[in-house]
Parts: structure tokens; C-alpha cells; sequence
């Protein structure tokens, strides 16, 4: 009996401690993954404006994308690269991305997004 016991205790143990490190696993990536995304999103900001003023150009015509369009890609700018200044600064603080796509050059074609959603 006491040589059943003894497994069963280190088992039982190792099931019970497992979620807690997949758990903290997880959070590590997650708060990796968003400061990297930050840094990434402050140093390539600028390259919202030609990439917004492109994908307007195409969807509406050459002059809207060179006057709505630019005074889109300014406002994107700004926005990417605020919100990576702010992915910086909380990114102890996982959540989902905030800007879609995340990464300026991912899925070049699509005006970029915003939204405000916590991890569960």
C-alpha cells in the first residue's frame, strides 16, 4: 500500500500544478507577444500613411486617395503608433490585439481597424 501511495501523491501533484504552469506559460507569450507588438508598431507607424493612402486609392479612385486618403493615413499613423507606445507601456497587462491587422505590413490591401477587447 505505501509503495501505491507514493506515485499516487506525485501524480496527483504534478496534475495538479500543470494548468498553473501552462497558465503562466501562456501569460509570458501573451506579455511578450504584445510589447513586441508595440515596438514593432512604434518603430513602423509611418508606413500607415502610404499604405492607407494606397488602399483608398484603389478601392475609390487617385484623387480621393490622395486627399481622404491622406488625411486617413496621418489619423492611422497616429493611431498605430499610440496605441504601440501604449502596447509598450502595459504590455504586462496582456490583451488582445488593439489594432487589425497587428503588424502594419500583414495583409497590406486592408485598411486598418480598432478594437478593445480583455483577455479572459
Amino acid at each position: 500500500m505505501k509503495k501505491m501511495l507514493k506515485p499516487l501523491l506525485v501524480l496527483s501533484a504534478l496534475l495538479f500544478f500543470t494548468p498553473q504552469a501552462v497558465m503562466a506559460e501562456s501569460y509570458h507569450m501573451n506579455a511578450a507577444e504584445k510589447l513586441v507588438g508595440g515596438i514593432a508598431n512604434v518603430a513602423t507607424g509611418f508606413i500607415e500613411l502610404p499604405k492607407t493612402m494606397i488602399v483608398t486609392s484603389q478601392r475609390e479612385n487617385l484623387l480621393y486617395g490622395m486627399t481622404i486618403g491622406l488625411v486617413k493615413g496621418v489619423m492611422h499613423t497616429a493611431g498605430r503608433t499610440l496605441i504601440g507606445a501604449l502596447n509598450v507601456a502595459t504590455f504586462l497587462f496582456p490583451t488582445d490585439p488593439w489594432v487589425e491587422p497587428q503588424y502594419v505590413w500583414e495583409d497590406f490591401g486592408t485598411e486598418t481597424s480598432y478594437r478593445y477587447r480583455q483577455t479572459h
